[in-house]
């Protein structure tokens, strides 16, 4: 399958789960490992595992191999290698804190989306007095 519908075929397997800030990086002038890495942001494990799934059942119906499926266990990052495209489902505080975006975001491939599918998630910050204010 060329990495155009490839490509589609992962943004609509995430946007059925309602993946949030989806964010599609060409990466072939970094690395020859893959063409492109996809991350999107889901609002709890629950939905990471979502996210992760719902694309690995997409692959699976076209014959397309999965070289890895990572971090189901805790749901917080889940990695489904596709070889040519490595999808990153991360909850946004772990989003937040790699960064993904810097190490492989110099080029953004446009892509077209649901509007909901570009929303950004707010990262939840913790404040943790231990004055018991």
């Amino acid at each position: 399958m060329d990495i155009t519908k490839l490509q589609r075929l992962v943004l609509d397997a995430l946007e059925d789960v309602k993946a949030q800030d989806i964010k599609v990086f060409n990466t072939s002038h970094i690395t020859s490992l893959f063409d492109r890495v996809i991350i999107a942001s889901g609002t709890s494990n629950r939905q990471t595992r979502a996210l992760a799934s719902s694309v690995s059942d997409a692959a699976r119906k076209h014959k397309i191999p999965i070289i890895a499926h990572e971090g189901e266990d805790t749901g917080e990052w889940v990695l489904i290698d596709l070889g040519d495209i490595v999808v990153h489902c991360m909850q946004p505080n772990i989003r937040q804190y790699y960064n993904l975006e810097e190490v492989w975001g110099d080029k953004p491939v446009r892509v077209k989306l649901l509007p909901q599918s570009t929303q950004p998630v707010i990262a939840e910050t913790f404040d943790f007095d231990d004055e018991g204010d």
